[in-house]
């Protein structure tokens, strides 16, 4: 879908090597410009295989030098759009900001990932995806009450606020330089994404369904929108939330007489009724209340692990997960026309650098590319 689009990215860590594998997934061409040896979040250099490069270029330069900050200008003469995640004033320092960019490239479309934004007191601190959606009100929902917010790793943060908007913004950009032929820098930073989807939750307080107060909205207090443990120690999602939905869901637990569960939308029952629903779920393993409940309209799942994900029937139908370079991983999201998509192989570090070198001193920015 994305077939003739170009975009360098300087490798970093989190959202914007998602980001760019995501645009490579789609049919982008993808230049990962890396480091000689990354490092890990431990401090350890890294030579393994990154299976967020998949489908990319890898070329290895040195931004620090000459030679190799003029390597990333001429990729990016030939870019519709650039990805870097550096913080703050760290580009503009190597002399690659967007203004070097731009003037080499009118049409680029400069795209920015942080934390915090390129702008704002808090813009130049160190972070990471916790702390950006603590800052943002999107982690304060994510529990119950008495219970410190947990939010799924990464996934609010790092990739549904920054990857998937900086993504978004690029191709905006893109169509943008396309019809205008000038080139635009996304700021794309995670306390604004993340805030902005908030948006759906603040559309519910109008309609009384969104407090302040933790453990008092449907999301994080209500009985029918909730997780359970059941008696093997595994857990299944409730969301029970329509009439239709709730009276199935008592139906098939025997409640459907159960003068406690009659008022489903009383608040101030929600506790008691989460209790009850607590001790009945406690009682049976999850397979037995995946066979009572799945694929039914209780709107009912198994919380699985993402190697049990990759096992069960509708994600295995759907080809949502496969194996290969040693890791299990995942396809690449949306799909069109119902196909599903092989992403590229995952390259070594620098394994393309000879052949991009030799294109780039030849001038052959085109070949560069297919290289």
């Amino acid at each position: 879908m994305l077939s003739g689009i170009k975009v360098v990215e300087i490798c970093g860590i989190g959202p914007g090597p998602f980001c760019a594998m995501h645009l490579a997934d789609l049919g982008a061409d993808v230049i990962a410009v890396e480091r000689e040896a990354s490092v890990s979040i431990t401090g350890e250099a890294n030579a393994t295989l990154n299976p967020l490069n998949r489908g990319k270029r890898s070329v290895v330069a040195d931004l620090k030098t000459a030679e190799g900050r003029e390597t990333l200008l001429k990729l990016i003469e030939g870019a519709d759009a650039l990805v870097e995640g550096m913080r703050p004033g760290v580009m503009e320092r190597l002399g690659l900001g967007p203004q070097e960019c731009l003037a080499r490239n009118p049409r680029l479309v400069y795209g920015r990932m942080t934390g915090w934004g390129q702008s704002g007191p808090m813009a130049k601190a160190a972070g990471h995806d916790n702390n950006y959606i603590a800052l943002s009100g999107a982690l304060y929902h994510s529990g119950t009450a008495g219970e410190a917010p947990s939010a799924p790793i990464t996934l609010i943060g790092d990739i549904g606020g920054g990857a998937l908007y900086l993504a978004v913004g690029l191709l905006a950009g893109i169509l943008s330089a396309r019809a205008t032929g000038r080139g635009t820098v996304v700021d794309a930073a995670i306390v604004d994404g993340s805030a902005h989807m908030m948006q759906l939750m603040n559309a519910l307080r109008g309609r009384g369904l969104l407090r302040d107060e933790r453990g008092a909205s449907v999301h994080d207090g209500s009985h029918f929108y909730a997780t359970y443990r059941c008696a093997d120690d595994l857990y299944i999602a409730l969301g029970s939330m329509e009439p239709q939905f709730y009276a199935l869901l008592l139906d098939k637990l025997g409640l459907t007489d159960e003068p406690r569960f009659s008022r489903q939308w009383d608040a101030r029952q929600w506790p008691q009724q989460r209790e009850y629903l607590a001790e009945i779920f406690a009682s049976r393993s999850r397979a037995a209340w995946c066979e009572l409940l799945e694929g039914s309209d209780v709107c009912f799942a198994p919380v699985l692990s993402p190697r049990e994900a990759a096992d069960h029937p509708h994600m295995v139908e759907r080809g949502v997960y496969f194996e290969r370079d040693g890791l299990l991983q995942t396809a690449p999201a949306p799909r069109f026309d119902n196909q599903v998509k092989i992403p590229g192989p995952v390259p070594s570090r620098g394994e393309h650098t000879s052949s991009v070198m030799a294109a780039l001193a030849r001038g052959d920015l085109a070949a560069a590319w297919e290289a």
